[in-house]
């Protein structure tokens, strides 16, 4: 005895406890065995050894030993089989432990679980099992969560939902369908629809669905479709099992069927009620107000507070509470005198009775009165919500009929007869929907009162007394009534009788539930198995099956036979037919022997039981010899299959001998007459498992074709749905599908039903993880694309995108062949399901939509109310977009009658839905539709006679799908009874023979017009002029078609005036009736309503079939006889049109037409419905003649109409420039035909077209060239030498009337082409666009890697042709090609090297240079004609939709100047040699030409950044400005140029070199302001670009935008950015936004815009504490100045009011400036002129933030509270801040006492000081003054005297004249020095100091008007007015007129004033050099002495030579001006 068996022996001795806890995982594993056994053993569920188990298992189950685990679940299993109810108190520790050890392990362990869980549920343990599936849902690992909900499933399905309780399900659902894996997901969709089936689908949807996301509600909507019938328990719980033990066989016995027992067995459907949570609704009720509103005195507010209330009560369930006091107050309001009011009190109270049900009862009672009594009212609103109302008091159970009686005894006597009437309305509902046991009880007391109101004198009342007592007999039956009813008179009773009659009366049991007739009754399981069962198996639109169908086991028969038995069962249930057929018996191997007789030899049989395979072989070989012996095989077929499915059966190893038992099949199969379907089910499993092996893949395939053709390949295809979506080897499916491939191509898809195919290839196929199973797919979707068409498409569009790529790919490769595309092979028996059951002509599948017209939509459509009419009307076009637009007739009669309805309808909008919907119905339905209609269609066509224009086209778009589905022929007696209908009208008339003439102009041979003929004759006698000559167009068309001698024998019906009028049309037909019908021109297409036979034979043909069906068609018509005179009769009719204009093109609209243009570089062949277009618009615009003869199948014919084109051309250009692209779709129909006489006169005629085109200066347009040169360039390569010459030379000229850069993607796109010709003529254009256009295609050589790759291919004459162009390439690059070429083999290498060699050796001897010279060529002309590169690079960079996005750009660059041409020697060849040489690139070159500059500028500019001292700094910093003018035009170039579909190389280089820049301090301060402007609106107009993300590497572009702009905020000019964003904030001029496709509004993006400005903004001020002695305040200023007058105060309040951004980031800015400034701020107003009337707006909001911010004591140190003073009155003046008025007023001096210390602000400094003196009289002036020199203090006391003569006088400071500069050598005290830092700027100082420049023009304020005071102005303050010529400020714009006012004169003498005090500047002090130079907030103050003060210290040499002249912003403001004077920086103009 082993150490194991001692250690198991011993361990039996131990309690059970120690055993299963042992530490040996043996012992534990012994234990739970014998455990299991014990438990097994027990019968007796009360035995005390089960409850000594219990505690044992929430251990046991969690073992850490897998096996061991489950064989404790084993032992569990056994102990819940055996034990009861009282098992139950262990269920939450075991659920538990098993949820968390067990669902994650072995599929076994898994299983097991399940079951356990189920066993809980049968022993009553739900809570305790739902508590741990709520655990279960939450794992972390998906594996553990599927489990979970597939055990809820099946405890529903199996148990019900009395059992399991919907509702804590349905609480877990909403966090599993947002689960991230897609299996969890699924399973919980499984759960739901399973939830459906036992609580209705209302409920679930109600409840879960507004928790999903919109995809899952798609899915789950598809899903619900498919539940049907109800769902009945299949499993009992315990205690129900021992009660009922035999009542089940028993019922079996009796099998009752549908009885009365069995419908009360149905469950219910569950109250949505019970399953929601209740909602208290009383706290958030007392939150709204609703107290105060109901008592408001205004009507709408007491109605907005009851709608709170029905709001809050709309919940479905109500939290139970004390609604007294809500009840009463709505007693009162239902009495309100405003309807309205009261319509909201009484849905308030339906919703409380539907939310509170039964604990509304006590208040329903109070309000019943009270409601009833209101019904007499008759405002129809108010009615219809009682109604309502009362209706949910009673469904809800808040009143029975025993509760209400008396209050209907009361109101049938109330003397309103509406209240009686409506009241007995309301009981006849009350007993409709109630009880039958209520009804009993209770019909004795309303019996009476009916009766009694039978005498009633109101008919109504009468009425509704009837329906009563006829309610009550239905649910109660007659017996009640029979005493009421010997009272009445006969007449009544006669009445009451009927109408009892038509109700239906008799007792009928309203509580049970109709069972579907479709559901499949369940089988209960064995006992003891478990069948496992998904959530996920109710998915994919499989009805879920309740039972598996009990199998038996047959010893001999393999598994794969037992799963085809399987599958055969399942479609028993579905065709009985076939059944029989496939029902498959099990047979033993002694059977089949002893069936075999003397068919096959005995030592065969023995010979293939035998091991060796050598035997096997032989013996099948001998086999295969007899069987193909037999004569007759039909009688042996099935034994014979059964016996090699056994012996050697499918589990053969080896392949010999697996091939031959597949030969033997296959041979059987074809040879018998009539081969089994069971025989197919038997072989099918292993036959395709020999599919996925390679070694017998060729005879199985060959063998499942032979199946197909004996049985059909639908039988086979819908077999191997199954085997291969569940077999585990991938190959089975993938191999299977491929074989299904060549069966599609073989037998067509007649057979088949195509909608499960797609939904395999869908669901299985496309879903597949493995790649060759989706590649498969794909292949099979193609086949089936070739028969159907296009419209599979529609089945497919939910599809992940790439596999659509893939598809639309594959979709190429098999074009639609339509009728033309024949199946291979035939099957040898008709199958009756060959044909697609549902499909259409197409076989595409058409849904039965019947189950989707329920009773509820149909009622709908006859709904009162005009919003449910038309969301029923929605419904149905909903339906038919769910079924793909493809329906069946069944079950569509119902609703075509309520849409005839609802062509009657009282609302027009509805008539034309209506209309749509039944016209999508008869497209969806096809030819069916006729029948199905009910004659809808005459009811379509009287809505002609509605006088709206809109309905009229309705109507005849209706019309247009009728007969798309069905043929004029059909419709033709509807149209015949509509014309000759009076109400029709004339305007319907004239539009119905328009639609007529229309259809009959593509027709042939259609004899049934001829019904047209009397209608239309009449016609021309109409008294409406339109109508008539409609008529007659229509008749000419009937006399065309049928022929006068037709016409003429039916003319016995028409008389009078008509008959007159037709024998007049058929005068001139007498001559030669016979040939009249060989004038009738033959369409190029059938017509697109395919109206004759021919159209419907090739409706489904491809476009370039058709032409043959339209001469066959005209063919069989003629004969040689007739063709001369039909030559005779069209040239005699052209002679009439000879006076007509060869194209008619008044109403041409080209940019339409261009606009539906698809824009692709790859060919396409035309489609059917693009040549019928085409068709179209040839009729419209060109003359009858030429049309005819264009669209003519005989090609003589075609080459006339070119010969008339080509004759007129000159005289006709512009008019076919305008139809330009109707000529070149034509032509391209041409190219596509194999016609080479036309097509060589086609190649005659475009040559010169183009001709005439250049002349004319005309550019092909996007649309043109993508009709166009798709074409041309894939016929390149046409087969005939002559053509190909043709095609080669026309496209080098089209290139000179399109552009050489565009026409390149189409070559490249012809690279790709599958003919060899075509390859070799593209790459020889490569080479020759290189060669003559290589400027223009520079960016986009990167394409040459294609040409390059073809220097591997095998075809000699490719390689050739490509070896070629890249030795073109090299003659013109150089050494740079290799940059290009993309990566080679050594071998390709080698090769291009040995040409490389070759070419350059070649050019040597033709002494053409060097490679690569020709680029420096090409640089050299871009520096030297920089002009005309720029044309072409313009063309070049014009985006695809010129018209849609083109903007101006206000660049300098773009503005047309003259280049500045500077002759310079150029040293390198591939690359600018200097700077000068790179910023003349940068600015004329192309986009990419532009970059080898920008390559250069960045270089230097690295180079300059490591000396920042060095000269290059200094010379790049003369040059910054012209940078950065042309890259912010480039900008903008580059950006276009990569939208036209070029590389973003350029945008990068661009915003590289610009972000280099601005990095650089220095280089970002020398860009000037206007510069500045220019480049920022760039930059955030294409941030804001919505193209811009769409582009090549978009993202990195936006960004690298978005760091470029904070760049240039960082280190720009503070002052200029601030000045420039401020100006930005106005709306931007619309000239410069893209025109986008979007309909968005020019203020909509001007509020983007501003946005982002005020980002820009707010970054600025955020550092404005620590910038601020960078910024020129007084600039700043000035800009918000300006902005805020230009606004003015209306605007400022408007926008105040809206938020508006703009204005509040400018009030933000000044605020900050306040806010550190103090009241310094108003020393620097200089560039302000605040002596304006009336002030300055910008002086109120400095006041208002001083004030705010002393009251928030926020100010800064240096800048306390002071007195305002800038007006008269004193009422402006602040209180003086608590803290010292003194300090105060002392720091107000200071910056008074700073201004008159400065000549160029004393003048104001005075007038502030003389203010000062009149506000503050007793204020000692002087005393303030006492360091100050003598001559400083006799100055102010001179200046206030002047002051006080001018304000006598009444004169303003921008009027006085030049008070005398004051003495600068003053010293002041400490306190009253500067209060900014003293700096110095090197970088102004060294600027400009020798430049002159003339002021050519500018603006002058008015207060320079005034000639006698022109002199002295000039040191007044600066402009007054708030006009201020701010162009030219803010852009710098040339302004070349003055301001009105202005002389030349005045501005002479300014001039020699401002030179004059120039001079006097200029003789100052020799050591001003040396003096310290103050630079106050970013302005230069230099100290100057004037010669006329007081006190003059010495005289200044001059320092600079010559007099400086102004800059022209001097006279913009005081300041600027006198501060540039002294240190004598200006800015180059």
């Amino acid at each position: 005895m082993s150490e194991d068996e001692k250690l198991l022996k011993e361990a039996k001795k131990l309690p059970w406890e120690d055993r299963l806890t042992h530490k040996n995982w043996k012992v534990r594993n012994d234990a739970n065995i014998d455990l299991a056994a014990v438990c097994d053993s027990i019968t007796d569920p009360k035995d005390p050894r089960l409850r000594e188990f219990g505690p044992f298992f929430k251990k046991t189950v969690a073992d850490s030993n897998a096996p061991v685990q489950e064989k404790a679940l084993d032992a569990l299993i056994a102990f819940l089989k055996a034990a009861d109810a009282d098992a139950g108190r262990y269920a939450k520790e075991v659920c538990d432990a098993i949820v968390a050890k067990c669902l994650t392990g072995r599929p076994k362990t898994v299983e097991k679980s399940q079951m356990v869980f189920m066993l809980w549920v049968e022993l009553e343990a739900v809570d305790a099992f739902l508590d741990a599936m709520e655990k279960a849902i939450k794992n972390k690992v998906a594996k553990a969560v599927v489990p979970a909900i597939d055990v809820m499933f099946q405890a529903l399905s199996e148990f019900g939902s009395k059992i399991v309780p919907p509702k804590r399900i349905l609480k877990m659902l909403p966090e599993l369908f947002d689960h991230q894996d897609q299996n969890v997901r699924a399973s919980s969709k499984g759960l739901t629809l399973e939830l459906c089936r036992w609580i209705g689908k209302e409920p679930v949807k109600s409840i879960l669905f507004e928790k999903m996301r919109d995809t899952m509600k798609k899915e789950l909507e598809a899903e619900l479709v498919n539940v049907t019938g109800t769902a009945k328990p299949s499993r009992k719980i315990r205690s129900e099992q021992d009660k009922e033990p035999e009542q089940e066989t028993v019922a079996e016995v009796v099998g009752s069927g549908p009885s009365e027992d069995s419908a009360a067995d149905a469950p219910q459907e569950i109250d949505e009620y019970e399953l929601v949570d209740p909602v208290d609704i009383l706290t958030p009720l007392e939150k709204t107000g609703f107290w105060d509103g109901v008592k408001a005195v205004k009507w709408s507010e007491r109605k907005e507070a009851v709608a709170e209330l029905t709001k809050l009560a709309s919940t479905k369930r109500i939290a139970p509470g004390d609604f007294t006091e809500i009840c009463r107050t709505l007693k009162k309001i239902i009495t309100d005198v405003n309807i309205a009011v009261a319509v909201e009190a009484i849905q308030a109270i339906g919703n409380l009775a539907r939310g509170l049900r039964t604990h509304f009862s006590g208040n329903s009672r109070i309000l019943l009165p009270v409601l009833l009594e209101k019904l007499k009212e008759k405002k129809p609103t108010l009615t219809e919500a009682l109604s309502q109302t009362l209706q949910a008091i009673h469904k809800s159970g808040c009143l029975t009929l025993a509760d209400i009686s008396e209050d209907i005894k009361a109101a049938t006597k109330n003397k309103v007869p509406l209240v009686r009437s409506l009241t007995l309305n309301w009981v006849t509902f009350c007993i409709e929907t109630s009880n039958k046991a209520i009804v009993l009880k209770v019909h004795k007391e309303y019996v009476p009162i009916c009766m009694e109101c039978l005498n009633d004198g109101t008919p109504e009342v009468r009425d509704a007394a009837f329906s009563a007592l006829a309610a009550v007999a239905k649910v109660v039956g007659m017996r009640p009534l029979e005493k009421s009813l010997e009272r009445l008179d006969d007449v009544r009773r006669k009445k009451l009788s009927e109408m009892i009659g038509s109700s239906g009366a008799g007792p009928v049991s309203t509580g049970s539930v109709p069972t579907s007739g479709g559901s499949i009754s369940s089988m209960e399981a064995p006992e003891g198995s478990f069948v496992k069962r998904s959530a996920a198996s109710m998915l994919s639109g499989k009805k879920p099956i309740q039972a598996a169908p009990a199998t038996k086991k047959g010893g001999a028969v393999k598994s794969g036979a037992n799963k085809k038995v399987d599958a055969g069962n399942q479609l028993k249930t579905a065709k009985p037919a076939e059944a029989e057929d496939v029902e498959l018996a099990d047979m033993s191997l002694e059977e089949i022997e002893s069936r075999l007789g003397a068919l096959v030899q005995t030592e065969t049989v023995a010979q293939l039981k035998s091991a060796v395979w050598k035997e096997r072989l032989e013996a099948i070989l001998s086999l295969k010899e007899q069987v193909e012996g037999i004569q007759d095989l039909d009688q042996s077929v099935e034994i014979l299959i059964r016996l090699l499915c056994t012996l050697p059966g499918w589990n053969e190893k080896n392949v010999q001998v697996q091939q031959q038992v597949i030969d033997v099949i296959t041979h059987i199969a074809s040879t018998a007459s009539k081969f089994p379907k069971k025989c197919v089910v038997l072989c099918l499993l292993g036959i395709s498992e020999r599919v996925a092996d390679i070694k017998t893949r060729a005879h199985a395939t060959k063998c499942l074709t032979t199946f197909s053709e004996a049985v059909g390949p639908g039988f086979i295809f819908d077999r191997l749905y199954k085997i291969m979506k569940d077999h585990k080897n991938p190959k089975v499916l993938s191999e299977g599908i491929l074989w299904m491939v060549s069966a599609v191509e073989d037998f067509g898809v007649s057979h088949l039903k195509l909608k499960d195919l797609i939904d395999f290839c869908k669901d299985t196929g496309l879903q597949s993880s493995v790649a060759a199973t989706r590649n498969a797919t794909i292949k099979l979707i193609g086949a089936l694309h070739k028969f159907v068409g296009p419209d599979i498409k529609g089945f497919l569009s939910d599809v992940k995108p790439a596999l659509l790529t893939a598809l639309e790919a594959e979709y190429e490769k098999n074009p639609f062949e339509g009728a033309s595309a024949v199946p291979k092979k035939t099957v040898r028996i008709s199958e009756s399901s060959s044909t697609a059951s549902g499909g259409g002509l197409d076989g595409l599948p058409h849904e039965d939509i019947s189950g989707k017209i329920t009773p509820s939509l149909l009622k709908g459509l006859e709904s009162p109310d005009w919003k449910v009419r038309q969301e029923s009307i929605e419904t149905v076009n909903k339906i038919l977009e769910e079924a793909n637009k493809r329906i069946q007739p069944t079950g569509t009669a119902e609703l075509f009658g309520a849409l005839r309805g609802r062509l009657y309808d009282s609302n027009k909008n509805l008539i034309m839905a209506t209309l749509s919907t039944v016209g999508a119905v008869a497209s969806a339905m096809g030819p069916a539709v006729e029948k199905s209609s009910k004659g809808i269609l005459s009811d379509v066509l009287k809505c002609l006679g509605d006088n709206k224009k809109h309905m009229r086209e309705s109507t005849l778009i209706t019309l247009d799908s009728w007969l798309a589905a069905v043929h004029l022929d059909k419709m033709l007696p509807y149209i015949t009874t509509a014309l000759t209908d009076a109400k029709l009208g004339a305007d319907g008339r004239k539009d119905l023979f328009d639609w007529l003439s229309k259809q009959l102009k593509g027709l042939i041979d259609f004899p049934d017009i001829i019904h047209l003929l009397k209608p239309a004759s009449v016609a021309m006698t109409d008294k409406s002029a339109e109508v008539r000559k409609a008529a007659e167009v229509c008749f000419g068309e009937i006399l065309r078609v049928c022929g006068p001698e037709i016409v003429t024998k039916n003319l016995k019906d028409i008389q009078g005036p008509a008959l007159a009028i037709v024998l007049e049309r058929l005068k001139p037909y007498g001559a030669f009736p016979e040939s009249f019908e060989s004038v009738r021109p033959t369409s190029m297409a059938p017509a697109s309503k395919g109206s004759s036979k021919v159209a419907k034979s090739s409706s489904n043909g491809h476009g370039d079939r058709i032409p043959r069906h339209g001469s066959r068609a005209s063919s069989s018509r003629t004969n040689p006889m007739k063709t001369s005179r039909q030559e005779s009769i069209m040239s005699v009719q052209d002679v009439s049109i000879q006076s007509q204009a060869l194209l008619n093109v008044k109403d041409s609209n080209k940019d339409e037409r261009e606009r539906l243009v698809v824009r692709r570089f790859k060919f396409e062949e035309p489609r059917l419905e693009q040549i019928q277009d085409l068709e179209i618009d040839l009729m419209k615009y060109f003359r009858e003649d030429l049309h005819r003869r264009l669209l003519s199948t005989d090609f003589k014919k075609q080459v006339d109409g070119i010969e008339m084109l080509h004759k007129a051309l000159l005289s006709i250009r512009m008019e076919v420039v305008e139809v330009l692209d109707i000529l070149l779709r034509w032509f391209v129909l041409r190219f596509c035909e194999s016609n080479t006489s036309c097509l060589l006169k086609v190649l005659e005629f475009l040559p010169e077209l183009f001709d005439v085109l250049r002349s004319e200066g005309y550019t092909l347009t996007e649309a043109e060239a993508s009709i166009f040169l798709p074409c041309l360039i894939e016929k390149s390569g046409h087969n005939i030498e002559k053509v190909r010459e043709k095609m080669r030379e026309l496209i080098k000229q089209t290139i000179q009337v399109y552009s050489a850069a565009k026409t390149f993607p189409y070559i490249l796109e012809g690279l790709r082409s599958r003919n060899n010709r075509t390859r070799i003529e593209c790459v020889d254009l490569v080479g020759f666009l290189i060669d003559n256009h290589g400027g223009e295609i520079s960016g986009q050589l990167k394409s040459l890697q294609v040409v390059a790759s073809l220097t591997a291919e095998r075809d000699g004459e490719i390689r050739k042709a490509a070896l070629n162009t890249l030795a073109t390439s090299y003659k013109i690059l150089g050494d740079d090609i290799w940059r290009y070429v993309g990566k080679l083999t050594d071998a390709q290498r080698s090769m291009l090297d040995d040409r490389f060699k070759w070419k350059a050796r070649e050019m040597e001897k033709r002494k053409e240079g060097k490679p690569g010279e020709a680029r420096a060529a090409l640089r050299r002309s871009v520096r030297e004609n920089g002009s005309d590169v720029a044309e072409q690079s313009g063309e070049v960079s014009r985006s695809v939709s010129v018209p849609l996005f083109s903007r101006e750009n206000f660049g300098h660059s773009e503005l047309h100047m003259e280049r500045q041409s500077v002759p310079r020697t150029i040293a390198g060849a591939n690359s600018p040699t200097d700077w000068n040489e790179a910023l003349d690139i940068i600015e004329y070159g192309s986009p990419e030409q532009s970059v080898e500059g920008m390559k250069v500028v960045c270089h230097e500019l690295t180079q300059a950044t490591i000396d920042p001292e060095g000269s290059v700094m200094e010379d790049i910093l003369k040059d910054a400005d012209r940078l950065v003018s042309c890259l912010a035009s480039k900008v903008a170039k580059t950006f276009d140029f990569s939208l036209n579909g070029a590389s973003s190389r350029s945008c990068k280089y661009v915003l590289n070199t610009l972000m280099q820049t601005f990095q650089n301090k220095q280089l970002a301060h020398a860009v000037k302001e206007s510069t500045l402007c220019s480049l920022i609106t760039e930059l955030l107009l294409w941030l804001l670009d919505e193209r811009v993300p769409r582009m090549d590497d978009g993202s990195q572009l936006l960004k690298a935008l978005n760091v470029l702009m904070l760049k240039i905020l960082d280190n720009a000019e503070r002052t200029s950015s601030f000045v420039v964003l401020i100006n930005l904030l106005r709306p931007l001029d619309p000239s410069r936004w893209p025109m986008t496709t979007s309909n968005e509004s020019f203020s909509a993006r001007n509020q983007k815009f501003s946005d982002l400005v005020v980002k820009c903004l707010i970054k600025l001020t955020k550092v404005l504490q620590t910038t601020i002695n960078e910024v020129d305040l007084d600039h700043v200023l000035q800009s918000i100045h300006i902005y805020l007058q230009e606004l003015g105060m209306e605007e400022i309040r408007r926008r105040a009011g809206a938020d508006d951004k703009p204005l509040r980031m400018v009030k933000t800015v000044l605020h900050e400036l306040v806010k550190i400034r103090g009241t310094a701020i108003k020393g620097h107003l200089s560039m302000v002129p605040i002596d304006m009337e009336p002030q300055p707006i910008i002086l109120a909001y400095i006041d208002l933030n001083l004030q705010t911010l002393a009251a928030a004591r926020m100010l800064t140190p240096s800048g306390p509270v002071g007195q305002t003073h800038w007006g008269d009155s004193t009422a402006n003046n602040p209180t003086p801040a608590t803290h010292s008025a003194d300090a105060q007023l002392k720091q107000e001096l200071a910056a008074i006492f700073k201004k008159i210390g400065d000549k160029q602000t004393c003048t104001i400094g005075l007038y502030e000081l003389y203010r000062v003196t009149q506000l503050y009289p007793k204020v000692d002036i002087f005393a303030q003054l006492q360091n100050a020199s003598e001559a400083f203090r006799t100055y102010i006391r001179d200046g206030l005297a002047q002051m006080e003569k001018t304000a006598a006088a009444g004169r303003t400071p921008s009027s006085l004249p030049l008070s005398t500069p004051p003495p600068v050598s003053i010293n002041l005290s400490p306190k009253f020095t500067s209060l900014s830092p003293v700096q110095t700027n090197p970088l102004s100082d060294a600027k400009s100091l020798n430049t002159r420049a003339e002021p050519t023009n500018f603006s002058l304020p008015p207060s320079f008007v005034e000639e006698e005071r022109s002199v002295n102005s000039i040191a007044s303050r600066g402009p007054t007015s708030d006009n201020l010529g701010l162009k030219q400020y803010v852009g710098e714009q040339k302004n070349d007129r003055f301001p009105p006012g202005v002389t030349s004169g005045t501005l002479d003498a300014i001039r020699e004033r401002m030179k004059s005090i120039q001079l006097v500047a200029a003789g100052g002090n020799p050591d001003v050099g040396n003096r310290p130079v103050q630079h106050v907030n970013g302005s230069l103050v230099h100290g100057f002495s004037n010669p006329h003060a007081p006190e003059v210290a010495d005289v200044e040499t001059p320092v600079q030579g010559g007099v400086l002249p102004m800059d022209e912003k001097a006279l913009s403001g005081l300041q600027a001006r006198m501060e540039r004077l002294k240190s004598g920086s200006f800015d180059h103009l």
